[in-house]
C-alpha cells in the first residue's frame, strides 16, 4: 500500500541526505520525493511517497521523528489531502498527427509549452490517475521524453499542516 507522508523540516543543508539515508539503511523505498520551501523560508516541506504495510509506515514515522531537524511528520489518510504531480512530455509530431495531438491535449485540459516541427512539449498537472491517463493517451503518437516531478500533497482540513509554534495564516 502506498503512503503519502508530509514532513516539515528545518531548511538546512544535509537534511535531505539524512532522510534518504534513513530510508536506505532500513530498506524502505521512496517511490516519490518532492521538497520545497514553505511560506517560512527557514522551513521546508518534504512530500514522501513510500510503499509498505501499516507496521512499516509506523516504523518510518518513528525513525523520522528521531531526526533532529524534523519539525513534524504527518501520514496523510485517504480523503484528507489533495495531491498533484507535474509532467512534461515531448511527443513526436508529423503533419498527419499534429491536429489529433492538439485535440487530445485540449480534451485532457493540459497545455502546450513548446511546439516545433518534429515535436510538441506538453505540460500536464493532476493526480497520479490523470498523469497515467495522459501518458496512455499520448503513447500511440510516440513519446520522445517524459519528465515528472514527485507528488506534492496538502492537508485539506481547515487547520492545515503547520509547524508547532508557528502563527496561523490570518484571513
Amino acid at each position: 500500500m502506498k503512503h503519502t507522508i508530509s514532513v516539515l523540516v528545518e531548511n538546512k543543508f544535509g537534511v535531505l541526505a539524512r532522510i534518504a539515508g534513513l530510508f536506505s539503511a532500513r530498506g524502505f523505498n521512496i517511490s516519490s520525493l518532492a521538497v520545497g520551501e514553505t511560506e517560512d523560508p527557514s522551513v521546508s516541506r518534504m512530500t514522501i511517497v513510500s510503499e509498505g504495510d501499516d507496521k512499516t509506515l509506523e516504523q518510518i514515522k518513528k525513525q523520522l521523528n528521531k531526526l533532529i531537524d524534523i519539525i513534524k511528520v504527518v501520514d496523510f489518510k485517504e480523503g484528507e489531502f489533495v495531491d498533484r504531480e507535474l509532467m512534461l512530455i515531448k511527443i513526436a509530431v508529423s503533419p498527419k498527427t499534429r491536429k489529433e495531438i492538439l485535440e487530445a491535449v485540449e480534451s485532457a485540459e493540459t497545455k502546450i509549452v513548446n511546439a516545433g516541427s518534429k515535436t510538441i512539449s506538453i505540460e500536464a498537472t493532476g493526480d497520479a490517475t490523470k498523469i497515467k491517463g495522459m501518458l496512455a493517451l499520448l503513447k500511440p503518437f510516440g513519446i520522445v521524453e517524459v519528465v515528472r516531478t514527485g507528488r506534492i500533497a496538502m492537508d485539506t482540513s481547515e487547520k492545515g499542516l503547520k509547524a508547532e509554534g508557528k502563527p496561523e495564516v490570518n484571513e
